[in-house]
Protein backbone atom coordinates (compact mmCIF):
# COMPACT_ATOMS: atom_id res chain seq x y z
CA UNK A 1 0.00 0.00 0.00
CA UNK A 2 1.39 3.57 -1.15
CA UNK A 3 2.09 5.71 1.90
CA UNK A 4 1.40 9.76 1.46
CA UNK A 5 3.88 12.07 3.19
CA UNK A 6 2.62 15.49 3.74
CA UNK A 7 4.32 17.96 4.51
CA UNK A 8 3.47 21.17 6.94
CA UNK A 9 3.71 24.56 6.62
CA UNK A 10 7.35 24.60 7.95
CA UNK A 11 8.26 22.81 5.15
CA UNK A 12 8.47 25.46 2.96
CA UNK A 13 4.64 26.04 0.73
CA UNK A 14 5.21 27.81 -2.02
CA UNK A 15 2.03 28.88 -3.45
CA UNK A 16 1.03 30.99 -6.73
CA UNK A 17 1.26 34.28 -7.57
CA UNK A 18 4.00 36.76 -6.79
CA UNK A 19 6.25 36.17 -4.21
CA UNK A 20 7.62 38.25 -1.64
CA UNK A 21 11.25 39.39 -1.16
CA UNK A 22 11.54 37.13 1.64
CA UNK A 23 9.63 33.84 -0.62
CA UNK A 24 12.24 34.53 -2.78
CA UNK A 25 15.31 34.02 -0.62
CA UNK A 26 13.48 30.82 0.49
CA UNK A 27 13.44 30.21 -2.75
CA UNK A 28 17.00 30.57 -3.34
CA UNK A 29 17.80 28.95 -0.25
CA UNK A 30 15.71 25.68 -1.53
CA UNK A 31 18.17 22.29 -2.22
CA UNK A 32 15.66 20.06 -2.42
CA UNK A 33 11.70 20.33 -3.71
CA UNK A 34 9.20 17.40 -4.31
CA UNK A 35 6.02 18.37 -5.95
CA UNK A 36 3.44 15.54 -6.35
CA UNK A 37 6.14 12.88 -6.44
CA UNK A 38 5.11 9.23 -6.48
CA UNK A 39 7.93 6.49 -6.36
CA UNK A 40 8.53 2.93 -6.16
CA UNK A 41 9.45 0.54 -9.21
CA UNK A 42 6.45 -0.04 -10.61
CA UNK A 43 3.51 2.46 -11.15
CA UNK A 44 0.55 -0.28 -10.29
CA UNK A 45 2.15 -0.50 -7.16
CA UNK A 46 3.76 2.67 -6.00
CA UNK A 47 5.64 2.91 -2.68
CA UNK A 48 5.73 6.64 -1.87
CA UNK A 49 4.10 9.65 -2.60
CA UNK A 50 5.37 13.04 -1.94
CA UNK A 51 2.60 16.02 -2.51
CA UNK A 52 4.61 18.61 -1.53
CA UNK A 53 8.44 18.74 0.51
CA UNK A 54 11.02 21.85 0.59
CA UNK A 55 14.36 21.31 1.78
CA UNK A 56 16.36 24.12 2.44
CA UNK A 57 19.87 25.06 3.41
CA UNK A 58 21.17 24.69 6.42
CA UNK A 59 18.72 21.93 7.15
CA UNK A 60 19.50 18.36 8.36
CA UNK A 61 16.94 16.04 7.72
CA UNK A 62 16.27 12.89 9.30
CA UNK A 63 13.87 9.84 7.76
CA UNK A 64 13.30 7.18 9.69
CA UNK A 65 10.81 3.88 10.04
CA UNK A 66 10.75 0.18 9.78
CA UNK A 67 12.59 -1.34 7.21
CA UNK A 68 11.48 -2.06 3.77
CA UNK A 69 8.82 0.87 4.02
CA UNK A 70 10.63 3.06 1.20
CA UNK A 71 13.25 5.03 2.99
CA UNK A 72 16.20 3.89 0.65
CA UNK A 73 14.09 4.16 -2.57
CA UNK A 74 12.82 7.99 -1.38
CA UNK A 75 16.80 8.84 -0.84
CA UNK A 76 17.59 6.90 -3.97
CA UNK A 77 15.13 8.95 -5.93
CA UNK A 78 16.06 12.09 -4.72
CA UNK A 79 19.73 11.43 -5.78
CA UNK A 80 18.46 11.00 -9.44
CA UNK A 81 19.76 7.02 -8.99
CA UNK A 82 15.69 6.06 -9.84
CA UNK A 83 13.28 7.92 -11.80
CA UNK A 84 10.09 9.47 -9.90
CA UNK A 85 6.70 7.36 -11.20
CA UNK A 86 5.37 10.64 -11.66
CA UNK A 87 5.64 14.46 -10.43
CA UNK A 88 8.50 16.95 -10.22
CA UNK A 89 11.58 16.73 -8.66
CA UNK A 90 14.00 19.48 -8.41
CA UNK A 91 17.48 19.02 -6.80
CA UNK A 92 20.04 21.78 -6.45
CA UNK A 93 18.04 24.02 -8.66
CA UNK A 94 17.60 21.63 -11.82
CA UNK A 95 14.70 19.90 -12.33
CA UNK A 96 15.20 16.03 -12.94
CA UNK A 97 15.96 14.11 -15.80
CA UNK A 98 18.46 17.06 -15.50
CA UNK A 99 21.25 16.47 -13.67
CA UNK A 100 22.06 18.45 -10.77
CA UNK A 101 25.33 20.24 -11.39
CA UNK A 102 28.88 18.32 -11.15
CA UNK A 103 29.81 17.84 -7.61
CA UNK A 104 26.72 19.87 -6.21
CA UNK A 105 25.51 16.13 -4.61
CA UNK A 106 27.07 14.20 -2.44
CA UNK A 107 25.67 10.18 -1.97
CA UNK A 108 26.58 7.52 1.31
CA UNK A 109 25.14 4.55 0.14
CA UNK A 110 24.79 1.75 2.23
CA UNK A 111 26.81 -0.39 0.65
CA UNK A 112 29.19 2.94 0.18
CA UNK A 113 30.57 2.31 -3.21
CA UNK A 114 34.06 2.17 -2.36
CA UNK A 115 36.72 0.54 -5.06
CA UNK A 116 37.84 -2.13 -2.37
CA UNK A 117 41.58 -2.72 -4.18
CA UNK A 118 42.18 1.22 -3.99
CA UNK A 119 43.71 2.83 -1.37
CA UNK A 120 41.98 5.31 0.98
CA UNK A 121 43.89 8.45 -0.72
CA UNK A 122 42.61 7.35 -4.07
CA UNK A 123 38.72 6.13 -3.08
CA UNK A 124 38.51 10.29 -0.96
CA UNK A 125 40.04 11.93 -4.13
CA UNK A 126 37.44 10.73 -6.59
CA UNK A 127 35.18 12.84 -4.23
CA UNK A 128 37.16 15.78 -4.45
CA UNK A 129 37.94 15.79 -8.04
CA UNK A 130 34.23 15.80 -8.69
CA UNK A 131 34.18 18.91 -6.92
CA UNK A 132 37.49 20.88 -7.52
CA UNK A 133 38.91 19.42 -10.61
CA UNK A 134 37.89 19.92 -14.55
CA UNK A 135 36.42 17.17 -15.47
CA UNK A 136 38.46 16.82 -18.42
CA UNK A 137 42.15 17.21 -16.35
CA UNK A 138 43.80 14.00 -16.26
CA UNK A 139 45.34 15.16 -12.94
CA UNK A 140 43.66 16.51 -9.98
CA UNK A 141 44.27 20.32 -8.90
CA UNK A 142 45.80 21.82 -5.95
CA UNK A 143 42.42 21.98 -4.20
CA UNK A 144 41.33 18.90 -4.55
CA UNK A 145 44.85 17.66 -3.01
CA UNK A 146 43.90 19.73 -0.54
CA UNK A 147 40.70 18.96 0.36
CA UNK A 148 41.59 15.25 -0.04
CA UNK A 149 44.13 15.43 3.06
CA UNK A 150 42.04 17.56 5.00
CA UNK A 151 39.08 14.71 4.72
CA UNK A 152 41.54 12.08 5.83
CA UNK A 153 42.63 14.08 8.69
CA UNK A 154 39.07 14.87 9.84
CA UNK A 155 38.13 11.55 9.60
CA UNK A 156 41.05 9.76 11.69
CA UNK A 157 42.51 7.90 8.72
CA UNK A 158 45.65 9.78 8.36
CA UNK A 159 47.35 6.51 8.97
CA UNK A 160 45.64 4.37 6.51
CA UNK A 161 45.83 6.65 3.71
CA UNK A 162 48.19 4.43 1.47
CA UNK A 163 45.89 1.33 2.82
CA UNK A 164 43.36 -0.62 0.68
CA UNK A 165 39.94 -0.36 1.18
CA UNK A 166 39.50 -3.91 1.31
CA UNK A 167 41.99 -4.47 4.59
CA UNK A 168 40.04 -1.81 6.21
CA UNK A 169 37.41 -2.57 8.84
CA UNK A 170 33.69 -1.86 8.54
CA UNK A 171 33.86 1.32 10.40
CA UNK A 172 36.92 2.74 8.54
CA UNK A 173 35.49 2.08 5.51
CA UNK A 174 32.51 4.03 6.47
CA UNK A 175 34.73 7.32 7.64
CA UNK A 176 36.41 6.66 4.18
CA UNK A 177 33.14 7.25 2.67
CA UNK A 178 32.37 10.13 4.51
CA UNK A 179 35.40 11.67 3.97
CA UNK A 180 35.03 11.16 -0.18
CA UNK A 181 31.93 12.84 0.61
CA UNK A 182 33.02 16.03 2.49
CA UNK A 183 36.14 16.52 0.46
CA UNK A 184 33.99 16.77 -2.80
CA UNK A 185 32.00 19.69 -0.73
CA UNK A 186 28.43 19.03 -2.31
CA UNK A 187 25.80 21.45 -1.38
CA UNK A 188 23.59 18.37 -0.42
CA UNK A 189 24.38 14.98 1.29
CA UNK A 190 22.45 12.27 1.12
CA UNK A 191 23.42 9.68 3.80
CA UNK A 192 21.78 6.14 4.16
CA UNK A 193 22.76 4.64 7.64
CA UNK A 194 26.00 5.83 7.51
CA UNK A 195 26.80 5.65 11.12
CA UNK A 196 26.10 1.81 11.71
CA UNK A 197 29.14 0.22 12.69
CA UNK A 198 30.99 2.84 14.11
CA UNK A 199 31.63 2.93 18.06
CA UNK A 200 30.06 5.30 20.03
CA UNK A 201 32.87 7.51 20.40
CA UNK A 202 33.95 7.59 16.31
CA UNK A 203 30.65 8.40 15.52
CA UNK A 204 30.07 11.21 17.72
CA UNK A 205 33.23 12.54 15.78
CA UNK A 206 31.91 11.88 12.36
CA UNK A 207 28.44 13.34 12.96
CA UNK A 208 30.09 16.43 14.45
CA UNK A 209 32.02 16.74 11.28
CA UNK A 210 29.40 15.97 9.04
CA UNK A 211 26.92 18.38 11.09
CA UNK A 212 29.55 20.83 11.14
CA UNK A 213 30.57 21.13 7.48
CA UNK A 214 26.63 21.50 6.55
CA UNK A 215 25.81 24.25 9.38
CA UNK A 216 29.29 26.00 7.92
CA UNK A 217 28.72 25.75 4.19
CA UNK A 218 24.83 25.74 4.06
CA UNK A 219 24.43 22.87 2.36
CA UNK A 220 21.54 20.53 2.96
CA UNK A 221 21.99 16.78 5.02
CA UNK A 222 19.30 13.92 4.29
CA UNK A 223 20.49 10.70 6.47
CA UNK A 224 18.64 7.46 6.36
CA UNK A 225 18.78 6.41 10.18
CA UNK A 226 16.82 3.44 12.02
CA UNK A 227 17.33 4.35 15.90
CA UNK A 228 14.59 6.52 16.20
CA UNK A 229 16.54 8.67 19.08
CA UNK A 230 20.01 9.29 17.15
CA UNK A 231 17.53 10.40 14.52
CA UNK A 232 15.78 13.11 16.32
CA UNK A 233 18.85 14.20 18.56
CA UNK A 234 20.67 14.72 15.24
CA UNK A 235 17.96 16.17 13.05
CA UNK A 236 16.08 19.90 12.31
CA UNK A 237 13.24 17.94 11.14
CA UNK A 238 12.02 14.37 11.24
CA UNK A 239 10.18 12.22 8.64
CA UNK A 240 8.91 9.19 10.14
CA UNK A 241 7.53 6.63 7.69
CA UNK A 242 5.21 3.57 9.67
CA UNK A 243 3.09 0.67 8.06
CA UNK A 244 2.12 -0.44 11.48
CA UNK A 245 4.89 -1.54 12.65
CA UNK A 246 5.55 1.60 14.91
CA UNK A 247 1.55 2.34 15.53
CA UNK A 248 -0.33 -0.91 15.08
CA UNK A 249 -3.27 1.45 14.48
CA UNK A 250 -2.91 2.98 12.09
CA UNK A 251 -5.27 1.15 8.98
CA UNK A 252 -2.30 1.90 6.34
CA UNK A 253 1.36 2.91 5.81
CA UNK A 254 1.55 6.64 6.60
CA UNK A 255 4.18 8.65 6.80
CA UNK A 256 4.69 12.15 8.75
CA UNK A 257 7.08 15.22 9.97
CA UNK A 258 7.50 14.49 13.93
CA UNK A 259 7.67 17.99 15.70
CA UNK A 260 11.29 18.04 17.53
Amino acid sequence: MMTSLTSHDRLGKYGAGPMSKDEGQLQDDCVVSLEGVVIGYDSNNPLLKVPDLTIKSGEIVAITGSSGVGKTTLLRTIAGLIRPISGTLRVCHSTLPSKPPRGSVGYIPQRLGLVRHASVRHNVMLGARAGHTNPLSLFPSSEAIEHTDYSIERMGLTDKANEPIRRLSGGQQRRVATARTLAQKPKLIMADEFLSELDEETLEKVLSEVTGYVRSSGAALIVVEHDFARAKSMADRLLLIDDGRVNPFLSETTAVEVKI
